[in-house]
């Protein structure tokens, strides 16, 4: 099945060459959790901070048994800070 997979600010970098607009399409099996995603793009662990799956909140607690479907947009964010 098929997800966008969405990184932002500095987490860009570990999106593979070719990557555009901050994004890439992805095939991945069926019953692939978020964690998954995230573990298998080795972004470190104190960089994911925001995710979220087409718009919704993922709490961290959540993100090893939430399952993707087909179409889902995952979007991860680091940390922010500024003012």
């Amino acid at each position: 099945m098929q997800v966008t997979f969405k990184l932002f600010a500095t987490l860009g970098d570990y999106l593979p060459p070719g990557a555009r607009f901050n994004q890439i399409e992805l095939e991945v099996p069926e019953g692939t959790t978020v964690q998954t995603v995230i573990d298998h793009h080795q972004l470190p662990p104190k960089l994911v901070h925001l995710v979220l799956v087409n718009g919704v909140f993922v709490p961290p607690s959540e993100r090893a048994g939430r399952a993707l479907a087909p179409g889902d947009v995952l979007a991860v964010w680091p940390p922010i800070a500024g003012g």
